[in-house]
């Protein structure tokens, strides 16, 4: 019986980091317009998602080694750690230089947390009922997307933004207690493995790169030779990586698994969808708040749709790919959703806001479908001693894309406003930072909304382009058939 108790007392604890971890990027959604309204500082919003996906996408794989040596308890607990001084000090941030420093310690604390989740699932239970405790992980996930917005949203109105981040260190407290006193480790000796060091560092180094060039090419006064020699250092970083992992014994990111056409366009998917998601969900309530002046917690409702549907539709995906063929499933759905995509690039202030709601729900009934086939068919197409490569990859694939495309949308964003404020003498870039947040009015609302409108407009012309090349990658699937 106690040792029944002490696993319902970890299993609740493994629940409540997955939320804790996960709600970070969908409750600050709503709380960014306030940030960047109080903190001037709109060229920089992109970082503030940018940073905490980078830092958990570089920390993982490096955790993931460092459990393999010293046991998963030291490097989980040493992850809560982290993650909850991130969050202190994240909410005594008064400058956006500091907020997204803190907030990339945030992400190297859920680096170890994220993957640990689920190789403590594994231990506790065996496969038959591993399976559903994933599941109910993943629903803990789903709720974060649906009640991080709502949470948010009520912080910012009632409390102020640095509450946000406060609130985590309750929960990490009692995660770390929980953890430290009922998880006991299986006395093992752990496998010593060679760490990718080369490759970590020509990883990080290509994304901090790509990151810092796109940023850099949305500022106005930045000087040309800077930019080229971040294009450079790209090239070389790109090129350095694809050389050190041909040759690592164990290395971050195995090559050879990209030489299976399914597999490639799976990672690829996932990665492409996932920007996407990113996008809707940080400009969706960017939109409501700047242009039709709704609070906080309305706005952070659009993207509440979202994972309702996406733990809806996952439960059809077995039915579906016994019936047709995932490739062809993928380009419908890739479909619809650049139909319902297409008015976000021309729409005025006066449409309904009804129509982001239904969009939300188009998305997350989409990549909930899409992204869980892409989970089972890149599992099942490697070898079974590659599985938790092949599911790695997938979520290191996933986490990349919405770090880069936080980069990419914020330079469209970024170049969108400044070329319109250039030929708009009568408002300035402080005047758009205040109008962001919905609780700035302005004397110029007609040519604010235009500003704000053509910068939203071409985040979502990004978007619809990303859609085509999903839609080209699925179309070059070679596999046509239904999934018995």
């Amino acid at each position: 019986m106690k040792e029944k108790n002490n696993i319902m007392f970890i299993m609740v604890a493994v629940l409540m980091a997955t939320f804790m971890t996960s709600v970070e990027t969908t409750i600050i959604t709503t709380a960014l317009p306030r940030i960047i309204s109080q903190l001037d500082v709109l060229s920089m919003q992109s970082w503030v998602f940018a940073t905490y996906l980078l830092t958990t996408a570089l920390s993982t794989p490096i955790y993931g080694k460092l459990a393999d040596r010293i046991g998963r308890k030291s490097i989980f607990l040493i992850g809560i750690i982290i993650f909850v001084v991130g969050s202190f000090f994240s909410g005594l941030s008064n400058q956006m230089i500091m907020l997204i420093f803190f907030i990339g310690l945030q992400g190297i604390g859920a680096g170890a947390i994220i993957p640990i989740t689920f190789t403590i699932i594994a231990d506790l239970f065996p496969y038959e009922k591993r399976t559903t405790m994933l599941a109910l992980n993943n629903t803990a996930w789903g709720i974060s997307a649906l009640l991080g917005p709502l949470i948010g949203g009520y912080i910012v109105d009632q409390l102020s933004w640095h509450w946000v981040f406060f609130i985590n260190i309750p929960l990490g407290i009692l995660v770390f207690v929980i953890i430290l006193f009922n998880y006991k480790e299986d006395k093992q000796v752990f496998v010593k493995k060679s760490i990718d060091y080369k490759g970590i560092i020509a990883l990080s180094g290509l994304l901090i790169t790509t990151l810092l060039l796109f940023q850099g090419l949305g500022e106005t006064n930045l000087n040309k030779s800077v930019i080229w020699i971040m294009v450079f250092l790209l090239i070389e970083f790109a090129v350095l990586f694809v050389r050190i992992e041909k040759h690592a014994n164990d290395p971050i990111i195995p090559l050879a698994l990209f030489k299976n056409n399914i597999f490639t366009i799976q990672i690829l998917t996932a990665l492409l969808l996932s920007a996407i998601q990113i996008g809707f969900q940080t400009y969706f309530p960017m939109w409501l708040q700047a242009i039709y002046k709704a609070s906080a917690a309305i706005a952070g409702l659009t993207v509440t749709p979202s994972p309702v549907l996406w733990l809806m539709s996952s439960f059809f995906v077995g039915f579906l790919m016994k019936k047709w063929a995932p490739k062809y499933i993928s380009i419908a759905l890739i479909l619809i959703m650049v139909l319902f995509y297409l008015p976000l690039t021309f729409i005025e202030s006066t449409v309904t806001q009804s129509i982001f709601y239904v969009i939300s729900g188009i998305t997350g009934a989409s990549l909930g479908i899409i992204i869980t086939m892409n989970t089972l068919i890149s599992q099942r197409v490697v070898d079974q001693s590659h599985l938790g490569t092949a599911s790695a990859m997938l979520t290191l694939g996933r986490t990349l894309g919405q770090t880069l495309a936080t980069g990419i949308f914020g330079l469209t964003f970024n170049l969108t406003i400044n070329h319109q404020l250039s030929n708009v003498k009568v408002i300035n870039i402080s005047m758009v930072n205040n109008y962001i947040s919905s609780s700035h009015k302005s004397e110029h609302i007609s040519l604010l909304n235009g500003v704000i409108l053509s910068g939203l407009h071409n985040v979502f012309l990004i978007v619809l382009i990303i859609l085509g090349v999903v839609l080209i990658l699925n179309i070059m699937d070679k596999n046509a058939e239904p999934i018995k």
